[in-house]
């Protein structure tokens, strides 16, 4: 630690830990405990607008899913359940509810009649797009928290850290 940086959490963990095991470099640490944190401040300040729609952040995603696939804004669910990396077992939960409150429809589908599309209603588009408008407004106000430069040099590197932990877990990746 350098003089005059900030004694967070993490800090404290990582000070304990080489206190009780210095043989282990507790450096991920720092990196790991912090991004784990702010994953879990920003999932709340995300889902406090999602609750204001009287959505849940998987059903947020959903709605925005089948709004990103333009006119007619539907998918299969399959089709969903890959665009927001959930299982098709949690997305049928998730168009159940949203079917209810009367925000997406469920049809056959015409090329498959065993296979079913999921359509956004008028209501649904109405809510979605008021929500992510709410949505972009609140991640605006809290990636305003950096200066533009430090918030492109984060995208940068989380793209790229992203990108190689994602290539290291695909079948073939090394």
């Amino acid at each position: 630690m350098k003089h005059g940086e900030p004694i967070d959490r993490v800090t404290r963990i990582q000070a304990d830990w080489r206190r009780e095991r210095p043989d282990l470099d507790t450096a991920p640490l720092g990196v790991i405990g912090r991004l784990h944190r702010l994953a879990g401040r920003l999932t709340d300040e995300l889902c406090l607008v999602y609750g204001r729609y009287g959505l849940s952040e998987g059903e947020f995603d959903v709605l925005c899913a089948l709004r990103r696939a333009g006119e007619p804004y539907e998918r299969a669910p399959g089709e969903l359940a890959a665009h927001t990396m959930v299982t098709t077992g949690a997305m049928t939960k998730r168009i159940d509810r949203l079917e209810r409150a009367g925000l997406v429809t469920r049809r056959r589908s015409d090329d498959d009649q065993r296979g079913r599309i999921v359509a956004l209603t008028a209501p649904g588009r109405d809510l979605i797009d008021r929500a992510f408008t709410d949505h972009l407004r609140n991640e605006h106000n809290l990636v305003d928290l950096l200066t533009p430069a430090e918030a492109q040099q984060l995208e940068t590197l989380l793209t790229g850290w992203l990108s190689r932990l994602e290539e290291a877990r695909t079948p073939g990746g090394e």
